[in-house]
C-alpha cells in the first residue's frame, strides 16, 4: 500500500494559504479577486475541492514564486485525488471517520489509548462484525453497510505491514478489553491470538494496563496522528489527536499545548502499564481462557 492521503494534503495546503494571507483578513482577499468570504474560508480550512485555476489566481495574489509556486500547486493537485475509502457508501463512513482515516492513511505514527475493545487495526473480521453489529439495538443498520464497514477496517489494516514504511504503532490497551466478551468464546481466542501475533511487528508496541494496577490517569479513548518531515524541511503536519465520546461523536484536536498533553498522557499510561513482552504473555493467558 503506497503512503499518501488526500486528507494530509488538504489540511496541509488549507494551513499553507492561512500563512499567506498574512495580516489581511479573508474579506480584504475575497474583495480583491471577486470572490465570496466563504470561498476563502472554504479553502484555508480544508473543506471541498482545490480548483487548480482559482489556487493559481491566489498565489498569484500573494506574489508566490518558484519552486514554492510549483510544490504548492503539486499540494493542490494530491488534495484532489480520492483516497480508496471514498469508494465506500457514504452512509458506511461518517465525515469524522473519514478524516481519522485519511489522517491515519500517512501518519508516521500513531500512538493509541484504548478502553473499551481491541483497537480497529488488530481487530479480526468476525471480532469486528460482533462489534458493529452490536449497535443494532440503538441504531438498527443493513447488513450491507456493516459488511462494508469492516471491510473498511481490513484494509485499514494494510498501514501495519503493506505499507513502506509501515505505520509505527504504539497502543496502550485496557485489561478489560481482554476480559469483555464480544462474539462467543472462538471468537474471542481468535482475536487475542492475533493480536499477539501482531505484537510481534518491529513497527508495533503493544502493552497492556492491568485493572489492578492503580492509575488515576485513566481518561476516554484517544488516537494521536504523529507526522514525518517534508524533504524540504519542515513537518508534514502538527500532531492530531482524534478523541471520540456518546456527547460529541469524533473530535479532532489540532491545538501544539493541547496535542502535547495527549502526548504526555500517553507516555504516563504506557509507564504504567506492563512491559512488551508481559503484555503479550498475558495477551496469549487470555485467549487460552477464552476456550470453549
Amino acid at each position: 500500500m503506497a503512503a499518501g492521503s488526500p486528507t494530509v494534503r488538504r489540511r496541509r495546503l488549507a494551513a499553507e494559504l492561512r500563512r499567506l494571507r498574512g495580516n489581511q483578513t479573508g474579506g480584504m482577499v475575497a474583495k480583491a479577486l471577486g470572490w465570496s468570504p466563504a470561498k476563502i474560508s472554504r479553502y484555508e480550512l480544508g473543506q471541498g475541492g482545490f480548483p487548480p485555476n482559482e489556487i493559481k489566481k491566489l498565489l498569484d495574489y500573494y506574489d508566490v514564486t518558484e519552486p514554492r509556486r510549483t510544490q504548492l500547486l503539486g499540494l493542490a493537485a494530491d488534495a484532489n485525488a480520492r483516497g480508496w475509502w471514498e469508494d465506500f457508501a457514504p452512509e458506511a463512513i461518517s465525515p469524522d471517520f473519514t478524516e481519522s482515516i485519511g489522517l491515519e492513511a500517512e501518519a508516521d505514527s500513531v500512538a493509541q489509548w484504548e478502553i473499551e475493545s481491541v483497537p480497529g487495526l488488530f481487530q479480526t473480521p468476525e471480532y469486528a462484525w460482533h462489534i458493529m453489529d452490536a449497535i443494532q439495538g440503538v441504531m438498527p443498520t443493513p447488513p450491507t453497510v456493516i459488511e462494508q464497514r469492516v471491510r473498511v477496517r481490513m484494509i485499514r489494516q494494510r498501514v501495519l505491514t503493506e505499507r513502506e514504511p509501515p505505520l509505527k504503532l504504539s497502543v496502550v490497551l485496557d485489561e478489560s478489553a481482554l476480559l469483555r466478551q464480544v462474539g462467543g468464546p472462538g471468537v474471542m481466542r481468535e482475536q487475542l491470538t492475533r493480536m499477539a501475533e501482531l505484537a510481534e511487528l518491529p513497527n508495533v508496541d503493544l502493552r497492556v494496563l492491568p485493572l489492578r494496577k492503580a492509575c488515576s490517569l485513566v481518561d476516554c479513548s484517544f488516537v494521536v496522528f504523529g507526522f514525518g518531515s517534508l524533504p524540504e524541511g519542515g513537518r508534514i503536519l502538527g500532531d492530531v489527536v482524534s478523541t471520540e465520546s456518546v456527547a460529541s461523536g469524533e473530535l479532532h484536536v489540532e491545538g501544539e499545548m493541547d496535542t502535547y498533553t495527549y502526548r504526555l498522557l500517553f507516555k504516563a499510561l504506557a509507564n504504567a502499564s506492563l512491559p512488551v513482552a508481559e503484555t503479550r504473555h498475558l495477551i496469549l493467558r487470555a485467549a487460552d481462557s477464552w476456550r470453549d
